[in-house]
């Protein structure tokens, strides 16, 4: 009786040890548990790639195709001007003139100076003739020849001469009318009617061609390289789109058909030239904005999901995992983005890095994350200690009924 006894204050005594130790377990579980409850939980995913067309951005600057200065070639007043400023001019329209009188005059004096030199030409022209005939018959002397011939010669030159200055002359004349050399659209007038003008006056006003446009722009080498390399060549025809200063996306599409000769050794970029269609006069000389260039062909690039980007003002960033698993903020540059939901992603990440893609809100960089995939609960873990307990206390009752 007395061991049996012993053996129940032994039992209870195990049961009480036991009762402890499973509460020191569980507060134990409770107290890890509560810390794993403030590592955010996330999911991961792997960069994945796609075939695109690749873009580059880059600021532009329009260029008139022709810009033409129009400048006074000879010295005189202006009389009238035929157009108004900002009007639209064809080729060949007559722009300015200048008072003309003193080029009639002059024109007119060149004209009577070859008349009467011809005059004198022919008048000796015929003598030569005569002369030639008469030497042979010994009619007259060889030297009377001689000095017929001379004159005759005399008076060519000078009719040469005569002709010359009567077409310098007339050019000059054609100058007083002053005519577009090009369709264009005419900009302001800078010296008006009344004025003296000369070469050295300035440009009177300027043209710039409006259809097609030049739009110019720098492209660094490293993205020059990149073309080159997308379509096995750098001289080749791409689509190139303009967007203005305001955001506005330009409705008409360019080619880009240049290429400068050399890289800029101060900028580290080449000049590249884009001719857009200008049918509706949008386009203006000197306006700036920026263009987007595609590739011909496509490219590998990586691809991840828009829900793993978050952005602040330095720009869009995810959370990539490092060889540590703990998360690295990496901030990215986009190009785009896919009909499914992904970005396309130019710099800041490789294919096949790993990075979170849920629960991204509470992580922290260089914090650790739990990455959810399976996991047991508090209550599952103390559902099972309980279980535990209760086993172990059945088995003691069931001895001491024995």
């Amino acid at each position: 009786m007395r061991k049996k006894i012993i053996l129940i204050i032994l039992i209870a005594v195990a049961l009480v040890f036991i009762r402890w130790a499973i509460s020191a377990s569980s507060k134990s579980q409770t107290a890890k548990m509560r810390e794993l409850s403030r590592i955010p939980s996330v999911t991961v995913e792997q960069v994945k790639s796609k075939n695109v067309i690749r873009e580059y951005t880059s600021t532009a600057r329009v260029t008139a195709k022709y810009r033409v200065e129009i400048i006074a070639r000879i010295s005189g007043y202006l009389l009238k001007s035929y157009f108004k400023e900002g009007d639209f001019v064809r080729a060949g329209q007559l722009l300015f003139e200048i008072e003309p009188q003193e080029y009639q005059y002059a024109a007119s004096k060149a004209k009577a100076n070859i008349d009467n030199t011809k005059a004198q030409y022919e008048y000796y022209q015929k003598q030569l003739e005569r002369y030639k005939e008469l030497v042979s018959k010994d009619y007259v002397a060889k030297s009377d020849y001689d000095n017929i011939y001379s004159q005759r010669n005399a008076y060519r030159a000078q009719l040469e001469s005569a002709d010359s200055a009567y077409r310098d002359a007339q050019r000059n004349l054609s100058y007083t009318k002053i005519k577009s050399p090009v369709e264009g659209r005419v900009g302001m007038i800078s010296v008006t009617e009344g004025n003296f003008v000369s070469m050295n006056s300035g440009p009177l006003t300027t043209i710039n061609s409006y259809d097609p446009m030049y739009v110019t722009f720098p492209l660094t080498s490293k993205d020059y390289a990149d073309l080159a390399r997308i379509d096995s060549t750098n001289e080749i025809n791409r689509k190139v789109e303009f967007i203005f200063s305001s955001g506005k996306k330009y409705p008409y599409s360019g080619v880009q058909d240049f290429l400068d000769n050399k890289i800029d050794e101060s900028t580290g970029t080449i000049t590249m030239r884009a001719t857009f269609p200008n049918p509706k006069n949008e386009l203006i000389h000197g306006d700036f904005g920026k263009i987007i260039i595609y590739s011909n062909n496509k490219d590998i690039m990586p691809i991840i999901p828009q829900t793993a980007t978050m952005e602040n003002q330095e720009g869009r960033y995810i959370y990539v995992l490092d060889k540590d698993k703990l998360p690295r903020m990496v901030y990215i540059k986009t190009m785009g983005q896919t009909d499914d939901g992904y970005w396309i992603v130019s710099e800041g990440v490789k294919v096949g890095d790993t990075i979170l893609t849920s629960g991204i809100q509470k992580v922290i960089p260089g914090n650790p994350v739990k990455i959810v995939q399976s996991a047991i609960t508090e209550n599952t873990a103390k559902v099972k200690k309980d279980s535990l307990f209760n086993i172990l206390k059945q088995k003691i009752k069931n001895f001491i009924k024995k």
